[in-house]
């Protein structure tokens, strides 16, 4: 029996970075989901099987292997616990990541925890300096109100060709800052954002280290772990991608 050939460009290499629980907690639902034992996920999207292979750094970790790490890696998933006041931590591996140009997402954890604040967490990764935050799901509630998370993206894309609906006060406050930050350089842009304009936008933004996709955790009752595996093949790229002189050094 012959061996399957893998497209590199379906290959998605991904550290999820963050406090142990966190980590290990995406990690779980991964394999949960997939019933898995190995860190590699099958991913199929718009008709392809995309590889998504999965490393777990603990902030824990000494500062020598956390930098080193992230610098080799091809692209990073951030996991910010809402409900914390201070990640000093995660805060330093995001400036290593910013510093070498990782690409990046954020998950927000913990958004069913009392003390939980979106907010909070969008300002942190803005004070990490380089890249701006960029949510494309915001939290329905917080803590014991945390009911679902509303996709920013195709809200977005209905609004641009004339749709409406009513989403909230507070959708409509981020999807605004969502084109505002999309379209910073050309703002007339703004009438044309179809879905596949807006992922395109996002993709090359994220590649580039401008911008860092902010996604939600869905409420543990659902365990909807999709959009975060959409948004890894969509916007983390690919090894043909990643073209930082330390990559081949450290291999």
């Amino acid at each position: 029996m012959g061996t399957k050939a893998i497209d590199p460009q379906s290959i998605r290499n991904v550290t999820i970075i963050g406090d142990v629980d966190g980590t290990a907690r995406v990690v779980h639902r991964l394999r949960r989901c997939f019933g898995d034992t190995e860190n590699t996920v099958r991913w199929s999207m718009d008709g392809i099987e995309h590889t998504i292979r999965v490393a777990e750094l603990s902030s824990d970790a000494l500062v020598a292997d956390l930098e080193r790490s992230i610098r080799v890696a091809d692209g990073v998933i951030a996991v910010l616990n809402a409900a914390a006041h201070s990640t000093p931590r995660l805060e330093t591996m995001l400036r290593v990541a910013d510093d070498h140009q990782v690409a990046r997402l954020c998950l927000v954890n913990g958004l069913d925890q009392p003390t939980a604040d979106f907010d909070r967490c969008v300002r942190t990764i803005a004070d990490t300096r380089g890249a701006a935050p960029l949510p494309l799901q915001i939290p329905i509630g917080t803590g014991a109100d945390f009911d679902d998370v509303i996709d920013l993206v195709p809200l977005v894309a209905l609004t641009a060709t004339g749709s409406s609906g009513s989403h909230g006060k507070a959708a409509e406050r981020w999807s605004r800052q969502l084109v505002e930050t999309l379209t910073e350089q050309n703002p007339t842009d703004s009438n044309s954002l179809t879905l596949r304009a807006l992922h395109t936008r996002i993709r090359h933004h994220t590649r580039n280290g401008d911008i860092v996709p902010i996604l939600c955790a869905t409420p543990h009752a659902s365990d909807d772990i999709a959009p975060l595996l959409d948004a890894i093949v969509r916007y983390l790229p690919s090894p043909l991608f990643v073209c930082q002189p330390e990559h081949a050094l450290d291999y």
